[in-house]
């Protein structure tokens, strides 16, 4: 306890004690706020695979696509896989004689529910012949696909070879299960010359 032998020094005590704690109040008045941690980075992965194989199915328990990687990550922010040069399956799901469609695409994009697919870059798929049905393959990119209703689209160039025909165009539009092939524009097609 301190003693003050006069009352000056007590009053300068006590004016001092008052401005430091007047100070005190200024300063958290006048402060700024805590900085907030506003970095913005890439989303962290809730988890990574790699050497991968993935099947997904509609909701009939018929499989709706498969893919298999080398590398997968799932994202914690909205739940989708990002994936590297996929190769992948669309089975048919009305017509179960058909053979599937398979592929390669240089990435990949599923997002939660398994009912949107992305095939980005470069895409290519092929078909083996079945029935009266000629081999087929399909070039193309950036392929959006609803896999659990087997239809997909593109709106870049796309080359579709069914036996010896072949068909170009830019834009493209496919139902899988009806085997419905449209292309949207600028659209060439050669045909083979009837046999007589």
């Amino acid at each position: 306890m301190l003693l003050f032998k006069d009352r000056s020094a007590a009053g300068v005590a006590g004016v001092l004690a008052v401005l430091l704690g007047a100070s005190v109040l200024l300063y958290y008045w006048v402060a700024p706020d805590k900085k907030v941690d506003d970095f913005v980075g890439p989303p962290r992965s809730g988890y990574v695979l790699t050497n991968f194989n993935l099947d997904s199915y509609n909701d009939f328990g018929q499989p709706a696509f498969k893919l298999i990687a080398p590398h997968l990550e799932r994202r914690e922010d909205d739940e989708s896989l990002y994936i590297n040069a996929p190769d992948f399956v669309l089975p048919p799901t009305k017509d179960l004689t058909a053979p599937p469609w398979k592929g390669h695409s240089e990435y990949g994009w599923v997002n939660k529910d398994g009912s949107l697919l992305k095939l980005q870059g470069k895409v290519h798929m092929d078909r083996i012949a079945f029935e009266q049905n000629p081999p087929a393959s399909i070039d193309t990119s950036e392929v959006t696909a609803w896999p659990k209703e087997n239809r997909l689209e593109t709106a870049e160039a796309a080359r579709i070879v069914q036996g010896a025909s072949t068909m170009e165009g830019v834009g493209m539009r496919a139902n899988l299960d009806t085997k419905h092939l449209e292309l949207l524009d600028a659209v060439h097609t050669v045909y083979p010359p009837r046999k007589r």
